[in-house]
């Protein structure tokens, strides 16, 4: 606790409240604010993310909302972000400068602790992951973490509904199946009778089927799709039932009727329910389906699972305990309306560039179908942002004019024609170059003695960047139908975050980027390198990643980080590291992980990136040109003799 000041609420204190509410729209209004300063209070210096947990507030809500505290200088520019005088000043205005955080310091407000006992299923189920299906971020799929898993197992033990009995799996994506199969086997015995496992993915299916054999757990899966009732014969089996559905009202009610028909009639049977955090009429929506299904709220814990991805969420989302009631049933029947977030983006919405007033529509039929998209290309009129959100375009209200409607649509990069040869060109570089890397040498474990020229992202005084209306926006996320082809093409390797157990094979990576960009100076020790980027691994893996065969060593390895310009203050992120082995779909390899790389990136809320590269390195050259970077400064090297005066 610490001495609290004590100000008079001032009338001004309460309206600049609601003035930054009105600037972002934010549907919480003033308490929304509220919530994310006194978070600030409490857990600076913060980021986006560390806020948007604490608040339950989207990712983009907070980013918005710490723009406008930042524009009135409430808030530090630096980041991760912290109040300033005036905003401490603010704070205790508002009476919220007493902190008193009563959160458990064991349990981080989860209520469940993992037993070291576990820890090894924890240990077991990463393993699983990593050979497992990918996630379907079209169908709102978000794996959440190994601990997560196993920490939804324990709430199966702690409320009773384990062990013992039969569980039914609405949608197993995260394959809790395979959890509490593992579970059991670490603890010497099943500790259910049965888990049924309902799904539409043959791929899940075959996958949970296929591991759970060596398991000793009974795992029944049926594939089926849940836009219609569950098959007769899974009606009024099972004690307890369990989903994470599509983050909607809609799938929501959906695969919650499908757990209520899977159950045996009577009260008192438990359905453990995941969601997303959502604004608080979007959450009475949801509440309003749980009751009409008859079902009680029996304990509710926020931030209870950790997904990989999600980042709109921050990465959690609420876990809650119901309970059938002698009024429960299921009144759905087939079901062809909106399911996934994606289907709800039915229409446009108009955001505001807070650099210059522009109003612009993002949305079905509009010049940009996203905010990234828009983000991505800066301001129709000023190149610039950010965005507030604005309202909902009604239906019945005229399209945009047209010159919002003729931009590249959302994931679509105009590419010059020179630039159409590039991929079968990457491909016969990369294969001349084992094992091939393809990028600059990473700047924060430069080689002792050696002098690197500055990152291009900080320009010097002499030099005339570029204005706004100047800026040519070279790349944009990829639209579904794109990144699942790109997918295909790499198949079978896929991405993700690298962690500790990658180091020896990115220490390779590492040492031969080295060797391609120093000769004869460079330190082309795997070792190494393995130890630096062990060091860097332990302050953040984020913008870590590699590609690798699901359980098999990375074969590439790309690592983004986001840096902040000393003079302007602005963020920008820097491609240190792309390297790829000599794969037969290597440049494929190479696309998926500049891609992934580039997608952190948008989620980190960057609109610049810069990236150096060896003048000899064509193969990095090649997949920069086919990215849409441009060469925007020149490093120049003289050596001069040793021992001159």
């Amino acid at each position: 606790m610490t001495n609290a000041r004590r100000h008079p609420r001032s009338t001004t204190a309460d309206q600049l409240l609601t003035e930054v509410a009105d600037a972002v729209r934010l549907h919480e209004g003033p308490p929304g604010v509220r919530s994310v300063l006194r978070a600030l209070r409490r857990l600076a210096p913060a980021s986006t993310k560390d806020l948007s947990r604490a608040t339950g507030l989207p990712v983009p809500i907070v980013a918005a909302l710490g723009n406008e505290l930042r524009r009135r200088g409430l808030v530090t520019k630096e980041r991760p972000s912290r109040l300033t005088e005036a905003g401490s000043d603010l704070v205790a205005q508002l009476g919220m400068d007493l902190t008193m955080d009563a959160t458990c310091r064991t349990c981080d407000g989860r209520e469940l602790v993992i037993p070291e006992v576990l820890d090894e299923a924890v240990r077991r189920l990463r393993a699983l992951m990593e050979s497992g299906p990918a996630a379907d971020m079209a169908i709102d799929q978000s794996h959440c973490t190994a601990e997560t898993k196993v920490r939804r197992v324990l709430a199966l033990l702690t409320a009773g509904a384990l062990p013992g009995g039969s569980l039914l799996l609405i949608g197993d994506d995260d394959l809790v199946s395979l959890a509490v199969a593992v579970v059991g086997d670490v603890l010497g015995g099943p500790i259910v009778e049965r888990v049924t496992v309902v799904d539409i993915s043959a791929e899940i299916l075959d996958y949970i089927q296929k591991t759970a054999a060596a398991l000793g757990t009974r795992v029944e899966t049926v594939q089926h799709d849940l836009r219609q009732p569950l098959p007769a014969e899974l009606h009024g089996q099972h004690d307890v039932a369990m989903t994470d559905p599509p983050y909607t009202p809609e799938g929501a009610r959906l695969f919650l009727s499908r757990a209520v028909e899977g159950l045996r009639p009577g009260p008192a049977h438990s359905v453990f329910f995941s969601f997303g955090g959502k604004s608080p009429d979007e959450m009475l929506e949801v509440q309003r389906e749980i009751m009409a299904l008859g079902l009680v709220t029996n304990g509710y814990i926020r931030n209870f699972n950790e997904y990989e991805g999600s980042g709109i969420l921050g990465g959690v989302g609420f876990f809650q305990h119901l309970l059938t009631t002698s009024s429960t049933a299921s009144r759905q029947g087939d079901y062809s309306g909106p399911l996934y977030t994606g289907d709800k983006r039915t229409r446009q919405r108009e955001y505001t560039c807070v650099a210059c007033g522009t109003q612009v529509r993002v949305g079905p039929g509009a010049r940009w179908a996203s905010v990234a998209a828009l983000r991505d290309e800066g301001c129709p009129n000023c190149g610039k942002g950010p965005f507030r959100p604005g309202r909902l375009v009604p239906a019945e209200e005229p399209a945009a004019p047209a010159a919002e409607r003729t931009a590249v649509p959302a994931g679509r990069s105009p590419v010059p024609a020179e630039q159409s040869a590039a991929p079968a060109q990457q491909s016969t570089a990369y294969a001349q170059q084992p094992p091939a890397p393809v990028q600059q040498p990473p700047a924060p474990v430069q080689q002792p003695g050696s002098t690197a020229p500055a990152p291009a992202a900080a320009p010097t005084p002499a030099s005339t960047p570029p204005t706004p209306s100047a800026r040519t926006i070279g790349w944009h996320s990829p639209a579904p139908e794109d990144r699942a082809a790109l997918e295909k093409r790499a198949y079978p390797y896929v991405t993700r975050q690298a962690d500790e157990r990658d180091l020896p094979a990115i220490g390779v990576f590492e040492a031969e980027i080295a060797r391609v960009s120093f000769g004869e100076d460079a330190i082309d020790d795997p070792a190494r390198w393995a130890s630096r980027l062990g060091r860097a691994m332990e302050k953040s893996k984020e913008g870590m990643i590699v590609a690798h065969r699901p359980g098999g060593v990375p074969v590439g390895w790309c690592w983004v980080s986001i840096n902040q310009n000393a003079m302007t203050g602005d963020r920008y992120a820097n491609f240190r590291s792309l390297a790829v082995s000599p794969v037969d779909n290597r440049s494929d390899v190479a696309e998926l992980l500049l891609t992934a790389g580039l997608e952190f990136c948008l989620a980190n809320g960057i609109t610049e990136v810069t990236g150096r590269v060896h003048v000899g390195n064509v193969p990095m050259r090649t997949v920069y040109r086919k990215f849409g970077f441009d060469p925007t400064s020149l490093a120049m090297k003289l050596f001069l003799p040793r021992g001159d005066r």
